[in-house]
């Protein structure tokens, strides 16, 4: 699928549904806080969360105090809509629209202290966009910086929002990411659909050490 298709498939996504109602909604993203509170970053580090969506995720590190914190989508209705929700002013969250497979503003980032992705690696079956999802991170994560990706685990589902996925453990997850990084942690999680299916994903933090 191309990049337009993608960027289409997501902007009709959040247009149709309603946000609560979306597959992979949070009301409280407590496995991603669970892990970030692992990193004890700083309140001026620079966070970064990739595939953004209308997550809550972001309300949340606002009330936690974090002030860099940078949201990025391939959907400029999610990132309409979330900027719309949080109505804050515009230096206190920067708002990127781009494509983590062939990145146009993301790749000319300053280095972050923190990659967090929550259900957009396995979006990216082919292995030519997984490399370049991987080469973009570890271009942009600083050494010391943390990266926690949460992606469907080898148990889950096939499919999601229509699309194939490609579905990922502990270990394939450390070996894409190579002898630069360390796990800190990781762990399975049951995520209940608010149309009462349940997705198993993975959730994996490690550490940059060179």
């Amino acid at each position: 699928m191309k990049t337009l298709d993608l960027e289409s498939h997501w902007n009709k996504a959040y247009e149709n549904v309603d946000t609560k109602k979306l597959g992979w909604y949070e009301d409280y993203p407590e496995p991603s806080l669970q892990l970030i509170k692992k990193c004890n970053l700083d309140k001026d580090a620079i966070l970064l969360n990739v595939g953004v969506g209308v997550t809550t995720l972001i309300d949340e590190l606002i009330k936690l105090g974090y002030k860099n914190i940078i949201g990025s989508d391939i959907s400029s209705s999610a990132i309409e809509q979330i900027k719309q929700r949080i109505a804050l002013p515009e230096h206190d969250v920067k708002w990127i629209i781009d494509d983590l497979t062939n990145s146009r503003e993301l790749i000319d980032l300053s280095p972050v202290d923190l990659w967090h992705d929550r259900a957009v690696l396995h979006f990216f079956n082919d292995s030519v966009d997984q490399e370049a999802y991987f080469c973009l991170l570890d271009k942009l994560v600083r050494t010391n910086g943390y990266v926690i990706i949460a992606a469907f685990n080898l148990n889950s589902a096939l499919k999601c929002s229509g699309l194939p996925v490609f579905r990922y453990d502990k270990q394939m997850l450390a070996e894409r990411l190579g002898s630069d990084f360390e796990c800190v942690d990781s762990f399975d999680y049951s995520y209940h659909m608010p149309g009462g299916e349940t997705r198993t994903y993975v959730y994996t933090l490690f550490k940059r050490i060179k």
